[in-house]
């Protein structure tokens, strides 16, 4: 499918906690993926925000002795300033208790309670508070949560739940003709595990005496809504859903939805999701982009294990781009990996140092000492080799990006720059300046535009990653000016 219009999403945060790395990988996606897009000329609106009702929220505002709204107020800006700090560009950011937000919730409970597709029912089972979750007993290792290795709660409540089985095979054939695309391979095939296992009917709702910070349901004065559902309503309710249908039609409708998320959340996107949109008569997301798990200096995440990394420590360490360069550059979006927080040092002297600012400093150096600072370089003037790989690399390049394959593409920028220095030192090129034959200057001439055209080129593929780079390397370009763009730590 063309993708002329993108609404790219990422889950929204829980605001129980500050932001960690699990946050920012998704959203620092999002946001490379937004601009890159944007750079090859297409329409993206990028949605991310905070996930601020249910039981969870409720108890960590009382264990800080604050209200809950004004408990996700602070927790909710600490979001926003991390995305700052890390040059994220988002086009709106959603809380879930926006009025707005909560008036769409409560719309589109009352289209599915008109339709038929909710009723009430007696539930027991176990409750992970964590997870804001119902867990099956199978699933607990050693009787807790896999996820949080805490015991889950007895919950026996009458609660308001949707129709799942009704629309299953419905999601099974979406999932089947690719209507729903769900990448990579590995998240496919987990998706349909999941289809084979026949998901039951799903609970919409909690009893307010035992959630009192929820989206009331419009029907029900004494329930609320569950957290789960009203979190993936946001989806819809920030483009308009309810009150500005021509927007909600221009991005949803007419554009590419694609979701950005962890696999921890894999079935209440690619199953419960297009389940409850079917039912509302929209179109299912085109595509959902799936990324791994990481552990930390392979160990799982964990503030008892003290191994967290608050990402603005980063960028207090080695800069906004830096800091972006590092997350992105550690494994493939499609795969587990391991953070080694104790290479980022070296990483950042290699890569970003060494191998890409010394580049720069060596051809904007040679520049200045052959008297070509007032030149401007004419692409059409490029060798054949120079064309060749800048046509490969850009190849690649466009290859790996429309796959969201953001590792690969910056290993295929690198492998440019690495020829770059390479091609240097083998011509020596450092050897022709000063010399007053003709040919010596034509030749150096000659070695110079390549270069030029080629760091221009490099400038234009690292823009979505690294913005400020790209703008800072603009204008050494303009200015022949071989400053440093990462100082050495």
């Amino acid at each position: 499918m063309i993708k002329s219009r993108i609404f790219i999403t990422t889950p929204i945060y829980y605001v129980n906690d500050k932001p960690h790395l699990g946050h920012t990988f998704t959203t620092l996606i999002a946001d490379v993926l937004s601009r890159y897009f944007r750079q090859e000329k297409k329409e993206v609106f990028f949605l991310t925000g905070t996930d601020e009702h249910g039981l969870k929220i409720f108890q960590s505002a009382k264990i800080n002795n604050k209200d809950p709204k004004k408990f996700c107020d602070e927790n909710s800006s600490l979001f926003k300033e991390t995305w700052k700090n890390l040059g994220i560009e988002y086009d709106k950011f959603i809380r879930t208790t926006d009025k707005d937000h909560i008036e769409t919730v409560q719309y589109v409970l009352d289209i599915l309670k008109e339709k038929g597709d909710l009723y009430e029912k007696d539930y027991k089972g176990l409750y992970c508070i964590d997870c804001e979750n119902f867990v099956l007993e199978k699933d607990l290792i050693n009787g807790l949560c896999p996820f949080h290795l805490k015991p889950p709660i007895n919950i026996s409540e009458r609660n308001y739940f949707f129709k799942l089985e009704k629309y299953f095979g419905l999601v099974q054939k979406e999932i089947e003709k690719e209507k729903l695309k769900i990448t990579p391979n590995s998240a496919l095939k987990e998706t349909k595990g999941l289809l084979k296992q026949k998901l039951t009917d799903f609970s919409v709702s909690r009893i307010k005496e035992k959630v009192q910070w929820g989206v009331e349901l419009p029907f029900d004065k004494n329930q609320v809504t569950y957290v789960w559902v009203d979190a993936l309503i946001n989806y819809i309710s920030a483009i308009g859903f309810y009150k500005n249908k021509n927007n909600f039609k221009k991005w949803w409708e007419e554009g590419y939805v694609l979701h950005i998320l962890g696999k921890d959340i894999l079935k209440f996107h690619a199953i419960y999701w297009p389940a409850m949109l079917i039912a509302l008569n929209i179109k299912v997301p085109n595509e959902e982009l799936i990324h791994g798990f990481f552990t930390v200096n392979g160990l799982k995440m964990s503030k008892t294990l003290k191994n967290t990394i608050d990402p603005n420590e980063l960028v207090r360490i080695y800069g906004s781009e830096a800091t972006r360069y590092l997350l992105l550059s550690q494994f493939p979006v499609s795969s587990d990996g391991d953070i080694k927080e104790a290479q980022f040092k070296e990483k950042y002297n290699t890569d970003l140092a060494n191998r890409l600012g010394n580049l720069i400093s060596r051809v904007l150096s040679l520049e200045n000492k052959a008297e070509f600072k007032q030149t401007k370089f004419n692409s059409s003037k490029i060798k054949p080799n120079f064309k060749k790989i800048l046509q490969e690399t850009r190849n690649n390049y466009i290859h790996f990006m429309e796959d969201y394959k953001l590792f690969e593409a910056l290993q295929e920028i690198f492998k440019l720059v690495d020829y770059c220095n390479v091609y240097i030192s083998q011509n020596k090129i450092w050897e022709l300046v000063g010399k007053k034959d003709k040919n010596s200057k034509l030749l150096l001439e000659q070695h110079l535009t390549d270069l030029s055209i080629t760091l221009e080129e490099i400038r234009n593929l690292i823009s979505p990653f690294l913005p400020k780079t790209s703008e800072k390397l603009g204008n050494l370009l303009k200015t022949k000016n071989p400053e440093p763009l990462f100082k050495r730590l």
